[in-house]
Parts: structure tokens; C-alpha cells; sequence
């Protein structure tokens, strides 16, 4: 049977503290962060009660690749990734906004856009547009980050500055970074032939700079399309193949939740769940162009602590 990880209770050496998020679980030790990604799903910013064996493993992954890939445009936290669920990087003082950038009209924006909206986080956007049609350049988004529980809110550019959440000045270095890495992450997309759709950035400060945290590029932060057969879809009205976690919501939405309350999340069966499983598979292997090799699931925990601790000891 497959394993999934959906609770840590670690007590590594020098551990000062620990967060339970919605998917990782991120640990404290002096200057380091020691990120677990669980096998936790979550949607509508809500954590759904089963996990998604490989899940986890999938999106540290792939985010690894993605921070190495990046790493020339602005500095990341990640150090190291001792075991494939865990990321080890610096601490650093996290800002509380998210950078959502958006080349396409899709997913929640275009939810509101169909309810009469033309403006979302002070961006107006013109009249006439269609489902999944392309902005003439990517828009930046923000949201506030929420706390577990909570739902993201979004905000303007101008309000973030005047309520002193980022200064007029690093808020412009945090536009230029997101527009950089989206670049970057558009670029990688189209060699694998994806479309990047939009996505989301976490940055913070470490030693008087401006670091990029988090996850970056992976299905659960990232909407892709398939490139080929795009235009075709789009011309049409049909909805477009695309890899990203739209799907678990979709699923969600056709049985009558979407994080409202009252509502309830409806039954994940084992077969539902072994299908979330096998389609994140999927989205690893054509985002990465690698086939995805399967970790030990016997003791998830064991194996994780074991890793963590031996790295730490070569520090």
C-alpha cells in the first residue's frame, strides 16, 4: 500500500521551533530552516483530510530544481536537500505578501473577470477578454499572506506600500525579481513544451538582501498549459490541457465545495486518491523531462529524521 506523510513531530538538535503550514512543515535550528513537504493537499486554503503519497516528495523536488535553475537572478534560501521531501536553507525574514504573476486570463481571475470584474489588485484589464486568452504582458497580482485556516486577500501595489507591508523601494526590486524568474520559468517551459500560466513568489530578507523562498514552479503554486493544440482549444472556447492542481479543484468544485461554509469536502476514496497521485506523477515527469523515481515509503519519518541528522552533523 502507498504511504502518505501528512504529520512531522521532529525534535532535531538546536530545534527552536516549528510551523505546521498547509502542506510543509518547516523546523527552526538557529539560522537554518529545515522544510518538510508533506503529503498534505490543500485547495480553496483548505488541507484536505487525506494525503497524496509522492505528493510531497514531487514538489520538493521539482521546487529544487527550479531554485538551481534560477538562482543566477536573485539569491535563494535553499542549501541543501538531504532527503527527497526535505529542503535545508537559511532563515530569513519572510515579507507578508505573495507575488502572483498572471499571463493568461484563467483560474480565479477569470472566475471574477466573468462576474463583471476589470480590475483585480489595481490592474484594470480591458473589456472583451475570453477564458485562458493571453495578457499582452504578464500582470502581477499580490495577495496577503494568510495564516493557516485563512484565506489570501488581494491587495494592491499601492496598498502594500502605504500600508508599510514592503517599502516603495524593495517592492520594486520584488517586481523586478518576479518578472525575471517568470521569464526564466516560461523559458524552461516552452524547451519542455508547456505554457507557463502564472504562478506564485515568497521572498524574504537575509543579511540585508533580498532572498527568494518557498517552493517556485511547482504544480501546486503553478498553472501550465500544454503548448501544442493551445491556440486551437483557445479559438474555440474548449477547456485547455494544462498541468497544474486545477484538476483536484475542479474535482472538488463538481461535488459542491469550494472552502464555503457549510460545505463539506466530499469522500476521497482510495481510487481518487491514487488518482491525485498518478497525475502529479505526470505533471513531475513533463516538467522536469525526468521520470520520477519513487522514494521508500516503509517509514517516511525514520527515513527523514535519519537524513536531516546526518546532514546536520556535517555542519
Amino acid at each position: 500500500m502507498r504511504q502518505a506523510l501528512t504529520a512531522t513531530e521532529f525534535n532535531f538538535p538546536g530545534q527552536t521551533g516549528v510551523y505546521h503550514g498547509k502542506v510543509r512543515d518547516v523546523y527552526s535550528i538557529g539560522d537554518l530552516l529545515v522544510m518538510v513537504a508533506t503529503d498534505r493537499i490543500s485547495a480553496f486554503d483548505v488541507v484536505l483530510p487525506k494525503g497524496i503519497p509522492f505528493k510531497g516528495q514531487m514538489l520538493n523536488q521539482i521546487a529544487a530544481k527550479f531554485l538551481d535553475a534560477s538562482s543566477d537572478i536573485c539569491p535563494n534560501w535553499k542549501l541543501a536537500t538531504p532527503d527527497p521531501m526535505v529542503t535545508v536553507g537559511v532563515r530569513c525574514a519572510s515579507y507578508p505578501v505573495e507575488m502572483i504573476v498572471r499571463a493568461y486570463l484563467c483560474g480565479s481571475a477569470w472566475r471574477a473577470y466573468k462576474s463583471g470584474v476589470r480590475e483585480i489588485c489595481g490592474v484594470k484589464l480591458p473589456d472583451g477578454m475570453r477564458e485562458n486568452e493571453k495578457f499582452p504582458q504578464p500582470i502581477i497580482t499580490p495577495t496577503t499572506k494568510a495564516e493557516l485556516g485563512l484565506h489570501d486577500e488581494d491587495i494592491s501595489k499601492e496598498e502594500i506600500i502605504k500600508q508599510g507591508l514592503v517599502s516603495a523601494e524593495e517592492y520594486a526590486v520584488l517586481e523586478k525579481y518576479t518578472l525575471a524568474l517568470f521569464a526564466r520559468g516560461t523559458e524552461i517551459a516552452a524547451e519542455r513544451g508547456l505554457i507557463l500560466v502564472d504562478t506564485k513568489y515568497e521572498f524574504g530578507k537575509y543579511d540585508g538582501k533580498i532572498y527568494l523562498i518557498d517552493e517556485i514552479h511547482t504544480p501546486d503554486s503553478s498553472r501550465y498549459f500544454y503548448a501544442e493544440g493551445y491556440q486551437e482549444r483557445f479559438e474555440k472556447g474548449e477547456a485547455q490541457k494544462q498541468l497544474s492542481k486545477e484538476f483536484v479543484r475542479e474535482w472538488l468544485m463538481d461535488n459542491g465545495f469550494q472552502g464555503k461554509e457549510g460545505q463539506k469536502v466530499p469522500e476521497m476514496t482510495e481510487e481518487i486518491v491514487n488518482g491525485i497521485s498518478e497525475r502529479y506523477i505526470e505533471l513531475f515527469e513533463n516538467i522536469t523531462g525526468e521520470s520520477f523515481d519513487k522514494a521508500d515509503t516503509t517509514n517516511i519519518s525514520e527515513r527523514i529524521e535519519k537524513n536531516v541528522l546526518n546532514y546536520l552533523a556535517t555542519r
